[in-house]
């Protein structure tokens, strides 16, 4: 029950939040790049968030109710919290800053004779958009000489010009979130399996006591010892090796030794999957072994596509790739079109003040969000226009990156999938779709910046925004101060973080701690950016055809769906049952669906959720247990001892 005479949103509450987040945007990099554990803070699963939680309700939080109890913080309180964490946890890794720093630098760096960069790009680079100093740049990468620390001036003006981008994109990304949510939550109904052990550490008991009911459940705990104990023995092989280290991991060659079956146990994925739907479950491990079938049969048959996606054509076979993507627009535009009743009542709000429609319970009015987002939208545009981009191609990227940001994730709110990526990017399907000689060099080298924000997107602001609206249904009907904790937990994170990035690589040298994110990952977008000027491309039509045809495959799936109550293919799987993450966790999925089908129909819901804890002690396990290695790593000075990946 809600105690409505007590606010969520008192100073104890936003400063805990904001500790929190500083802690996350400071440490994540230091986590990643230095000690390079268990990653933490890569995925939807906002894992790292999870364990200072845990550390927040089941340690710090109890210590507070014996000691000092005016200091504990309560039920909405500490969602308000994890709500802001979770947004944090989105920037500091893969979600921005560790691409931020060293692509906007990366282009003058890993020029060479050889790669002509000095001919092919730097001339169309912007000046305000990358740091103007070599020396500063060189130093970047390799380290600073001893007490030079790092030199502010020379980053100040671009990271202020990027500021102004990302601002507008995270007021996009939480609008949105906004106008879409009550489709979403309360007509869709759609599951949320993410949230789910955040909200069980908070579930309040019949009976005041020290600690959540969730701590006192033996069917959790017996979860929570398989993921404890494998990771430990991991942990502890990396220390001692005569400690047998336990392997999740394996594959075999099918199709003639052209495409391998992974067979990865993943224990947050096990745990999530078995929340979701059966249908969905099921859908989710079969079109990974139609998309295995179809690019074996192409392998066997000799049949490819010679187009060059770059790196994140994360499907190996553009094809398939082209296909994805047709079908996680149609997902998008269609689900669109479903909620077009409510999208009506929204702008209607907007735009004419209909008192019938109720946005009280919003963490922003309807005409709030609706104006920021247009407004972000116009801003963003402007800004890649000013970038090098043509306006039409400025507004196109735009619009196919917020369509793959709603698409992912549609896909990780309804199904479960804390690990996920798009058939494709945005840069690469524009590119594709009207080809590089129509942007030319300047356009083609300001779509290489795009990377830095919609390139290999695991994680997201949206997402987590959607995670966090979720959790905001327990704050009772004035929400508005969220949306500006929100705001501050961004800014947070945004500002700890690049200021950790940058003393951590002034003092390290960034090719010594990372050789993705200062290496393959930085070269990335510039070397496919090289391949099409050196060899202009007009629109490929085959790549069209193939993304209609996936976008026609999906539409008959949800049609399908809608029309047919024996269908048993949920269409949500397909979009991304190409991509290379659901090749490791398929297996997870199929396992999960496997169990609960038995449960189901020997146990009926009665058993279903009496082993539910079971399967959230999984997800509860694996995540706390990495974070504590995390810790004994960081004290003990061992590097590299991941035990958690996805």
């Amino acid at each position: 029950m809600i105690d409505p005479s007590r606010s969520a949103f008192p100073l104890r509450s936003v400063l805990a939040g904001l500790l929190l987040c500083s802690l996350i945007g400071v440490g994540a990099p230091y986590a990643n790049m230095v000690i390079r554990g268990s990653t933490l803070f890569y995925d939807f699963s906002t894992a790292g968030a999870l364990f200072l939680f845990f550390v927040l309700v089941g340690v710090a939080n109890v210590l507070f109710k014996v000691a000092l109890p005016f200091l504990a913080l309560g039920r909405r309180e500490l969602i308000v919290v994890y709500i802001m964490m979770i947004v944090a946890s989105a920037i500091p890794t893969m979600g921005l800053t560790e691409y931020l720093l060293p692509i906007i630098s990366g282009a003058h760096y890993y020029a060479t004779p050889e790669n002509e960069w000095v001919t092919l790009i730097h001339p169309y680079v912007r000046e305000w958009m990358v740091p103007q100093s070599t020396q500063a740049v060189k130093w970047f990468y390799e380290g600073a000489p001893r007490g030079m620390g790092v030199p502010w001036a020379v980053w100040a003006r671009p990271l202020c010009w990027w500021g102004i981008l990302l601002l507008a994109l995270y007021l996009v990304m939480v609008s949105f979130m906004v106008i879409i949510r009550r489709q979403w939550m309360e007509r869709e109904r759609l599951i949320y399996p993410i949230v789910q052990v955040p909200i069980e550490l908070v579930r309040e008991g019949d009976a005041p006591s020290l600690l959540p009911p969730f701590f006192r459940d033996p069917v959790m705990w017996a979860g929570f010892l398989i993921p404890a104990v494998v990771s430990s023995l991991n942990a502890l092989h990396t220390y001692f090796n005569f400690i047998p280290a336990v392997s999740l991991a394996a594959s075999i060659p099918i199709f003639r030794n052209t495409v391998n079956l992974d067979f990865r146990l993943s224990f947050p994925m096990l745990g999530f999957s078995y929340l979701i739907n059966l249908d969905i479950a099921f859908s989710l491990w079969f079109f990974n072994w139609v998309a295995k079938a179809i690019r074996g049969s192409l392998n066997i048959l000799g049949i490819a596509s010679t187009e060059k996606l770059g790196i994140y054509g994360v499907s190996t076979e553009p094809i398939l790739a082209h296909q994805g993507q047709g079908a996680m627009f149609v997902l998008v535009l269609f689900g669109l079109w479903l909620g077009r009743r409510h999208l009506a009542d929204v702008f209607r709000k907007a735009f004419r003040g209909d008192a019938s429609v109720d946005d009280s319970r919003e963490i922003m009015s309807y005409r709030g969000a609706v104006f920021t987002f247009l407004v972000g939208l116009v801003v963003m545009v402007g800004w890649l226009w000013l970038s090098g981009l043509p306006l039409w191609a400025a507004a196109a990227t735009l619009i196919l990156a917020i369509l793959i940001f709603i698409g992912l994730t549609r896909v990780v709110v309804e199904c479960g999938v804390a690990t996920a990526v798009g058939p494709m990017i945005a840069s690469s399907v524009l590119v594709s779709a009207t080809g590089s000689a129509l942007l030319g060099p300047v356009g083609m080298v300001g779509m290489a910046y795009t990377y830095v924000w919609c390139a290999d997107i695991r994680t997201f602001v949206m997402a987590s925004c959607a995670h966090g609206l979720k959790l905001a249904e327990a704050l009772g009907s004035n929400r508005r101060p969220l949306f500006w904790l929100i705001l501050l937990a961004v800014v947070t994170s945004v500002v700890g973080s690049v200021w950790s990035v940058l003393v951590i690589c002034y003092e390290y040298g960034g090719i010594n701690l990372s050789g993705w994110f200062f290496g393959g990952g930085v070269r990335a977008p510039f070397e496919y950016v090289a391949v099409k000027l050196n060899a202009p491309t007009l629109p490929n039509w085959e790549g069209w055809i193939h993304t209609l045809v996936g976008g026609g495959v999906m539409a008959a799936l949800m049609l399908a769906r809608h029309h047919l109550l024996w269908w048993p293919l949920h269409p949500t799987g397909y979009p991304i049952g190409a991509v290379w993450l659901m090749d490791r966790l398929w297996l997870s999925v199929f396992m999960a669906w496997l169990v609960k089908v038995l449960v189901m129909k020997y146990g009926g819901p009665v058993l279903y959720r009496r082993i539910r804890p079971f399967f959230l002690g999984l997800i509860f396990g694996q995540f706390v247990i990495s974070g504590v290695w995390l810790l004994i790593d960081y004290l003990t000075g061992m590097t590299d001892n991941q035990v958690f990946w996805i």
